[in-house]
């Protein structure tokens, strides 16, 4: 049971750092090309738009966690009290 969670934990670990340093996967419906071709017609790629990579899933999750952190604890420019010093 232990050595299971281990391995859970490790492969965790290696998908986040795999996400920090490399954050876009090829596209895998035009296969990095960018384009699809029906029949006889060349289109660009619906899911990447063209742009031949994906944001990682992780990477988004890690995206925006950042994103709700940021927007629950800094203070904004409507909300800040006046301080006597300034």
């Amino acid at each position: 049971m232990a050595l299971a969670s281990l391995l859970a934990l490790l492969t965790a670990a290696g998908y986040a750092v795999l996400c920090a340093v490399k954050p876009f996967a090829p596209c895998r419906k035009c296969s990095g090309s960018g384009v699809r071709t029906r029949r006889s017609t060349v289109t660009l790629c619906r899911r990447c738009h063209g742009d031949r990579a994906r944001l990682r899933i992780g990477r988004r999750l890690l995206n925006n966690s950042r994103s709700i952190h940021a927007h629950g604890t800094r203070p904004h420019a409507t909300n800040r009290k006046a301080t006597p010093w300034q």
